[in-house]
């Protein structure tokens, strides 16, 4: 299963936040991070999918990265 998730390139500019928010949030530290549960692409709608696909490659620092878990 392909899972979103940020790496610690993150500069909290919170593109991904305002883009997919369905997807992603900010944690306690202001670092944008992929909420658990929803960041898994195969169980997202197609709405959903595209603006995570959108946020991942919006990222000015490619801080989001598509994984296999």
């Amino acid at each position: 299963m392909k899972k979103f998730k940020v790496n610690d390139n993150c500069i909290s500019c919170g593109a991904c936040t305002a883009i997919a928010s369905d997807v992603f949030e900010f944690n306690d530290d202001m670092q944008a991070t992929a909420i658990e549960g929803a960041n898994v692409l195969e169980e997202m709608n197609d709405t959903t999918k595209e603006c995570a696909m959108d946020a991942l490659e919006g990222c000015p620092v490619n801080a989001i990265e598509l994984v296999e878990e």
